[in-house]
């Protein structure tokens, strides 16, 4: 079990690579939960994410002999990033595995920072496996992503900034993947200030603490399927494990479809990217996943930014559809002059804007002397979607709804 001092320690070694990252008040989710809500911005980090944290931390506390050795690591790409920046500032040689379906632009980040990067597998716990498999035939020593005291230690620092730049803080909201940033959090935040309230915010599709917690153990899924591929974790650790069931009040979960509306939200009103996440800590406080009260200093941490940009166009698409900003159709028209034509005036009536139209004539259940369209429609939010979907079918359209 880590404790304050650890996270003390780690901090001197931790500001010789990572910055310390802005506390902002934000008038949006402040005006829209009723809360005093204070983004923490660790998006805006060195290599995007807070893992440098840890990653500096744990590098810096090897011997010579260890660090003469090389590093390996796993990782769905924010770790890798940190480790690998951190090993090569230190001249430490590194190899991470990742996922063979890791984004893009994280892989070619870990390259560019200096590390060896092996794709294997289909998520993190398969590139773990692998990653211990080259430890042992390469006597290199392994970086654990979450379940490693230093790295915890290292991911603490965050906790001392948000309490030094915003006393009194009420409550502090964390993602949890594997559980090594919401330790290290948690660690600090108990021990300065007891009083203050720590939340985890899970995935639902990833969701093994929340799991862990009701049964008492830990319980690993067969599998995850969520957009936050950065807590997409099939267990949490067994420190960081025992550090939430002792300094974790309360953890609760979050659907994709929430994380989509909270990405979208802060992009468009807060002027803010982050990876999917990065959104979960905010998306739980826009669903009121947990109580709070109005007026409460509540400190979302937004722990990294570095999201595909494949990813972030189907995650935008994905909020404007969940916040009736966007709207796809199906109707059958006759096939016959003017009709397609009378169907766009209904449309163009109700002020909505036609993004993109498929007409089709030759599939199967289609009459012959009919034609099915589909239409991906812009609109301006749920009671206007509502509004041309009622002039549609006043009309006598047979609509249905697609996404």
């Amino acid at each position: 079990m880590i404790e304050l001092a650890d996270v003390l320690d780690a901090r001197e070694r931790v500001a010789e690579t990572a910055r310390h990252t802005p506390l902002d008040y934000s008038h949006t989710f402040s005006a829209m939960t009723g809360a005093e809500v204070h983004l923490k911005l660790e998006t805006f980090q060195r290599t995007g994410s807070f893992k440098i944290r840890g990653a500096t931390n744990k590098i810096a506390t090897l011997s010579d002999e260890e660090q003469a050795a090389g590093v390996v690591t796993a990782s769905a790409g924010n770790h890798a990033q940190g480790v690998a920046l951190a090993a090569t500032r230190i001249g430490v040689d590194s190899k991470i595995v990742m996922p063979e379906h890791a984004p893009v632009s994280k892989v070619k980040a870990t390259r560019n920072y200096g590390a060896e990067v092996v794709l294997h597998g289909a998520d993190y716990d398969d590139a773990a496996e692998k990653a211990h498999q080259i430890e042992r035939e390469e006597g290199r020593v392994y970086v654990h992503a979450f379940d490693d005291p230093m790295v915890m230690a290292g991911q603490g620092t965050i906790g001392l900034e948000i309490l030094e730049d915003i006393p009194p803080v009420e409550t502090v909201v964390v993602p949890i993947g594997g559980g090594g940033l919401i330790s290290g959090i948690a660690t600090a935040v108990k021990a300065k200030s007891p009083d203050t309230r720590v939340v985890g915010v899970q995935a639902e599709g990833a969701s093994s603490v929340a799991d862990s917690l009701q049964k008492g153990q830990i319980v690993e899924r067969d599998s995850v399927d969520t957009i936050a591929d950065g807590i997409a974790t099939r267990k949490v650790g067994t420190r960081t494990f025992e550090v939430i069931r002792e300094r974790v009040d309360e953890v609760v979960t979050v659907s994709d479809d929430e994380i989509a509306v909270a990405l979208t939200t802060l992009l468009e009103r807060g002027k803010t990217l982050v990876e999917g996440a990065g959104a979960v800590p905010l998306a739980a406080l826009l669903e009121e996943k947990f109580d709070f009260e109005a007026d409460e200093v509540i400190v979302p941490a937004l722990c990294g930014g570095n999201i595909d940009l494949n990813v972030l166009t189907t995650v935008i698409m994905r909020g404007l559809v969940e916040t009736g900003r966007y709207l796809r159709i199906r109707t059958t028209l006759k096939d016959r002059p003017g009709q397609l034509e009378r169907l766009v005036e209904v449309i163009s009536d109700a002020r909505a804007n036609i993004h993109a139209i498929e007409h089709d004539r030759a599939g199967k259940d289609i009459a012959m002397n009919a034609a099915e369209v589909e239409l991906d429609l812009e609109t301006k939010g749920p009671d206007h979607a509502d509004a041309l979907l009622t002039a549609l079918r006043e009309e006598g359209y047979e609509v249905d709804v697609l996404v």
